[in-house]
């Protein structure tokens, strides 16, 4: 990707029928000034209407760089547990569209600026300066790449039989593998929430690093054989990162496969890995290194690197039934058939009284096995039975780490950072083969 200036990226903020607002400064629609004030938008008719105009798509652009707005009731940690509502306050200017019969808003602004924003909300903004860089510039190069493969960038959903008999129903298993990227990003470049990067606007704090770390990286981001890296990253791979085509499309790349969290010795990955905690950068309980990398909702969550959850019998076959739609039964068994290096689970059979169906991959199985998102699909699962019943009374899964497990640990670069690793080391220990390149002056 060629680049001469900085690009101005469209940031989705939140979709509804009706989109409060507060300007902080004046604004430009279409040439007419707009003063600061509230204002609210309405759908009606397939148009936008506020009191100032009535139109299919308005671009409201400020004066000046001081200039601000607000948007009230966004909605974060969307389908997790920490999900919530904010007000938050954004710089650039404020865009309103129609989408699917609603109201989209959307916030355009120098990517520098959201970058400041992105390594803010996605961590403490009060990191070392050496971690803040790294997040910069891996936040950067997934952006770009982002907006660089956009047109080829499609959710796949394959829906099939499998050839393999079920043992307890006559025919075949079906399979359900679903993988999620930003498939459903078309009017915009990336979402603000956890689906893309966390984006609060200047509603948490930016900090003299956090801006020092994007201004001192300005245009930098990773390569591989001088494409931009589609640079990944998660909260605690849980000893091993995972291999791209695990999580999302079958395509191999080099720069994002499983490597040892800490180098040191082979880790196999069997029923020990996940009922001890094996040595690894992210393997930490320093509440100084947690508090940098976990911010407000995240810090709820401190059983991150081995956790466990229990269901009982009924409470797992509501749960499956309910994220699922479909009525197993009784929940039988799950039973792996693919796990990837880190061990998270690629395919997975549920077995019900009534049916059984092969799911995957990772997202897909952390959304039916919780009420939000189970932490990871790495884990596995022990059964306890009650007398002589054939059906399992209770099922106690057993975790590793907390996300996808792709490209970099946050938790793990963390640490590094602490104990005196460098930039690019950190850099090239989670993408192999990588170099660190300039493409852009502000």
């Amino acid at each position: 990707m060629l680049l001469h200036h900085e690009p101005i990226i469209r940031v989705g903020i939140l979709i509804n029928d009706e989109i409060e607002f507060q300007l902080k400064g004046n604004f430009r629609v279409n040439g007419q000034l707009i003063p600061e004030g509230n204002y609210n938008a309405i759908e009606h008719n397939k148009l936008i209407q506020t009191n100032f105009a009535k139109l299919p798509f308005l671009e409201l652009i400020p004066e000046d760089k001081a200039a601000t707005f607000t948007l009230r009731k966004v909605k974060i940690g969307i389908g997790f547990h920490w999900e919530q509502f904010e007000d938050q306050e954004f710089e650039g200017g404020l865009i309103l569209q129609m989408e699917e019969g609603k109201i989209r808003a959307v916030n355009s602004v120098p990517l520098e600026s959201y970058l400041k924003s992105v390594i803010s909300s996605e961590m403490s903004a009060m990191n070392d300066l050496t971690l803040l860089k790294v997040h910069a510039i891996v936040s950067r190069s997934w952006l770009l790449a982002q907006i660089q493969k956009k047109s080829d960038c499609k959710s796949t959903t394959d829906w099939h039989a499998s050839s393999k008999a079920s043992a307890h129903n006559e025919g075949t298993v079906e399979e359900i593998i679903k993988w999620y990227d930003r498939e459903d990003h078309e009017s915009f470049d990336v979402c603000a929430d956890d689906h893309c990067q966390r984006y609060q606007g200047i509603s948490k704090v930016i900090s003299e690093n956090a801006k020092q770390a994007v201004d001192e990286t300005c245009g930098q981001v990773i390569t591989y054989e001088n494409e931009i890296c589609d640079a990944r990253f998660s909260k605690c791979c849980g000893g091993i990162t995972e291999d791209f085509e695990n999580v999302w499309q079958a395509v191999s790349l080099n720069y994002l496969t499983a490597v040892r969290d800490f180098d040191e010795d082979n880790l196999e990955v069997n029923q020990s890995y996940f009922t001890s905690a094996p040595k690894a950068w992210c393997n930490t309980s320093d509440p100084k290194v947690l508090q940098q990398v976990l911010v407000d909702f995240d810090r709820k969550t401190n059983d991150f690197y081995r956790w466990r959850v229990d269901y009982t019998q009924q409470q797992l076959s509501e749960l499956i039934h309910k994220k699922s739609g479909i009525d197993f039964g009784q929940i039988v068994n799950l039973i792996p058939l693919k796990r990837g290096k880190s061990g998270r689970i690629i395919k997975l059979k549920i077995v019900g009284s009534k049916k059984e169906i092969i799911i995957g991959k990772e997202l897909e199985i952390r959304k039916w096995l919780s009420e939000s998102h189970l932490y990871s699909s790495a884990f596995i699962v022990k059964k306890h039975y009650k007398n002589d019943e054939l059906i399992p009374s209770l099922f106690i899964f057993l975790g590793a780490g907390w996300g996808h497990g792709v490209g970099m640990c946050q938790i793990g670069a963390a640490v590094m950072s602490k104990e005196g690793y460098k930039l690019d080391e950190i850099l090239s220990h989670y993408f192999s083969g990588t170099a660190i390149e300039k493409r852009y002056s502000k």
